[in-house]
């Protein structure tokens, strides 16, 4: 493993590339991955003014990570804390839109270029600062630590890869971690990995995925696109990426004969790629309607495209079995493996995965040995288990219930992180700074002493 502390090295190019965020960020915009309206907010000029009193700083990467931190911005803003969210991504931005309360308000995350970072922080003057899962930001850690800011991880989660890959930088890895005054972790492996790699007073709190309420939907557009199903059979795959929606046109084409009438919903991850989606099925001699283009399902409709932000409450409520994507084998590069399964389990759907689910590998396993999840490895046992759970609505039922049951289970994390963090908001309600937090959690007792 090497030791060397690289982090000086990564300063000066950042404060380098930092002349550069100009046509960099212009890029992005017409990649549609920035907002034009905020764009000064990635440099990080506030968009908004900051409220008067004590501000607590949560950050997530992008939807699933600021979805899964509502819980705590709920319990905060209930402490008379402002809440400060931040992210990365324009879906984000428009999901917190929605669902943000009074007293929260969002902004994007600043580069992590030092001059950036350290504006943003003078503006926002945070008291404490939540960071959640993976997000570890050379730049951002430093400034959080000179500023005197209590960092804390929260869901922190750290894969194998991620693990194996920071293993042969452990000198700056260390040096980062070390600023970080407590980490609750999502599983106790996460837990031990961070430890090895020099996180300090790691605790086990769980996953805040399972607290994040049941996604909302629009009762009167749950009723409308419910009746116009009607009898159909119907199953949708959720969270789709490049080479499943493949897989999942030649399953639809094999259960034609079996599954007459079947309507198959896709909702790929990303909404962009409707249009080259829309040419792929139509290619293969399917009929796609829309919902970004308003398309009735009728009898015509084989493949109904939930192609629009928002609105996975509505189509985990119209389809009792559902795929969750990035998971299949498709011979297609993957940056990680596996998308959240707990949402479709909540509103009482069956769920089905591929084999590729390491990011989410407990709450699968629960779900798979519940009985309410069961992984498709192949294409052929993807269309076989379809074929058996539409054809048996009793043994349907039964998988989402099981399926609910597991989930509803393991909840609990808020309560576990907002209890170890409740020296932190004490301190800051009274005078702020930082503290000592509490010890390393016993359970990762073996962990510590690999140390």
């Amino acid at each position: 493993m090497a030791r060397h502390n690289l982090l000086p090295v990564y300063r000066t190019i950042m404060r380098g590339l930092g002349w550069f965020a100009t046509p960099f960020l212009h890029w992005r915009l017409g990649r549609g991955k920035e907002d034009a309206a905020r764009l000064r907010e990635r440099t990080g000029f506030a968009g908004r003014a900051r409220p008067a009193g004590r501000l607590a700083w949560l950050h997530g990467a992008s939807v699933g990570e600021a979805i899964s931190l509502l819980p705590l911005v709920q319990q905060l803003t209930a402490r008379g804390l402002n809440v400060l969210v931040t992210t990365g991504t324009v879906s984000s931005a428009r999901i917190l839109a929605q669902r943000l309360g009074p007293g929260a308000l969002h902004q994007y995350i600043p580069l992590d270029v030092p001059r950036f970072v350290d504006r943003f922080l003078a503006h926002w003057q945070p008291d404490i600062a939540l960071v959640a899962e993976s997000e570890i930001w050379p730049n951002l850690f430093h400034a959080v630590e000179r500023a005197g800011v209590p960092l804390i991880m929260v869901n922190a989660k750290l894969s194998g890869r991620s693990y194996a890959r920071w293993q042969k930088l452990a000198g700056s890895i260390s040096a980062l971690l070390e600023k970080v005054d407590m980490c609750l972790a999502q599983t106790q492996e996460d837990g031990s990995r961070l430890l090895r790699l020099g996180a300090p007073r790691v605790r086990v709190a769980g996953n805040l995925k399972y607290d994040v309420p049941a996604l909302p939907a629009d009762n009167a557009e749950v009723a409308s696109l419910a009746a116009a199903i009607g009898s159909r059979p119907v199953w949708l795959a959720a969270s789709t990426h490049p080479g499943e929606e493949t897989i999942i046109a030649q399953v639809h084409l094999a259960l034609q004969a079996s599954t007459p009438r079947l309507l198959t919903m896709i909702a790929p991850r990303h909404v962009d790629r409707a249009e080259q989606l829309t040419q792929e099925l139509q290619a293969l001699g399917l009929r796609v309607g829309r919902r970004s283009q308003n398309a009735e399902i009728d009898e015509q409709i084989d493949i109904y495209l939930a192609d629009t932000m928002g609105e996975m409450g509505l189509f985990y409520r119209l389809a009792n079995i559902v795929l969750v994507g990035k998971s299949l084998e498709c011979g297609q590069p993957r940056s990680g493996d596996g998308q959240n399964p707990i949402e479709p389990a909540k509103l009482g759907s069956a769920i089905l995965h591929g084999p590729h689910v390491s990011n989410f590998a407990e709450v699968y396993k629960s779900l798979d040995e519940d009985e309410g999840g069961l992984c498709v490895d192949t294409t052929q046992a993807l269309t076989q288990a379809l074929e058996s759970l539409l054809a048996d609505r009793a043994r349907l039922r039964i998988m989402a219930r099981k399926a609910q049951e597991t989930v509803s289970l393991y909840g609990g994390a808020t309560d576990r992180i907002m209890q170890a963090i409740e020296p932190y908001l004490m301190h800051m309600m009274v005078e702020g700074g930082r503290l000592d937090g509490p010890d390393n959690d016993p359970v990762l007792g073996s962990a510590i002493k690999e140390r």
